[in-house]
């Protein structure tokens, strides 16, 4: 059920798909819809006329975003998409590109200023080479850092970890030593059990049961009449409270007000409802 909303996040516009692949032309690769956006895939050597095109006649003037991916599988393993925001239509759309680790990317700081971080951020992360990005250097990482860690080749742990030295009194790498070896899992079902014993477990290794205990009569038990009379007595009966209730207890004293032998107030004011009446003015 479609649940509508008085400030959706972007506009759905119906033929847009259509309005945009003709727009573009030859540069088009493939147009579909993806969750609600519009997803354009353009040829890499004309990104920079494809959203120059998009910006200046169809109103999308943001740069929001540029991300990547990685497909090792595939003879371009990378795509770079750009996330684009049109203010006016309340509009968003994406448009990618693929790429290979020996290809470069034409860069679009020409069109947007803050494309020259983002594609700092993916030349970092996939190791994407942008051509004609004035400072293409490393973002993220360090600036000795070998590799590409978003890359799904690269090794979790990395192949070199820095530390200040002390000797040396410097930052220095190092090849990776993990500090204790790495567990091996076995993904069984929890409800099957391991195959093996876990250190521990040997001190719960009893017999089973052959037989369980059963009750046959109420005298395994402990019921009967006379343990239902025993549940009837007071749990109290004997106790002080329970026997001296209502004896030897000291009266309450009489009230205060009452007592005759009260000394008489100090002043004018005898009585406390005369003490509580503001004064009369002359």
């Amino acid at each position: 059920m479609a649940v509508l909303h008085s400030a959706p996040k972007f506009t759905l516009i119906g033929g847009l798909k259509d309005k945009l692949s003709g727009a573009l032309g030859d540069i088009l690769l493939e147009a579909r819809e993806e969750h609600g956006e519009l997803l354009l895939t353009v040829q890499r050597d004309r990104i920079e006329d494809a959203l120059r095109l998009l910006r200046d006649d169809h109103g999308y003037q943001q740069l929001m975003e540029i991300a990547g991916a990685d497909y090792p599988s595939r003879a371009e393993r990378f795509e770079v998409v750009y996330m684009l925001l049109s203010l006016t239509e309340n509009s968003r759309i994406m448009v990618k590109l693929t790429a290979s680790e020996t290809t470069t990317v034409p860069t679009v700081t020409t069109l947007w200023p803050n494309a020259g971080w983002l594609e700092r951020e993916v030349f970092d992360m996939f190791g994407v080479v942008f051509a004609g990005n004035a400072d293409l250097r490393r973002i993220l990482t360090d600036y000795g850092f070998e590799g590409h860690p978003f890359r799904k080749d690269f090794p979790l742990t990395g192949y070199v970890e820095l530390r200040y030295s002390e000797e040396e009194q410097r930052v220095v790498y190092e090849p990776v030593e993990l500090a204790q070896d790495l567990r091996s899992f076995d993904f069984m079902s929890p409800w099957e059990g391991a195959d093996y014993v876990l250190p521990g477990d040997e001190k719960a290794d009893v017999p089973p049961v052959d037989e369980a205990k059963t009750t046959d009569s109420p005298k395994e038990t402990g019921a009967g009449p006379k343990a239902d009379e025993k549940a009837d007595e007071k749990v109290s009966a004997g106790a002080p409270a329970e026997e001296n209730s209502g004896k030897d207890r000291t009266p309450a004293p009489e009230p205060t007000e009452d007592r005759a032998e009260r000394p008489e107030r100090k002043g004018d004011t005898k009585d406390t409802a005369s003490a509580t009446q503001p004064k009369k003015k002359d």
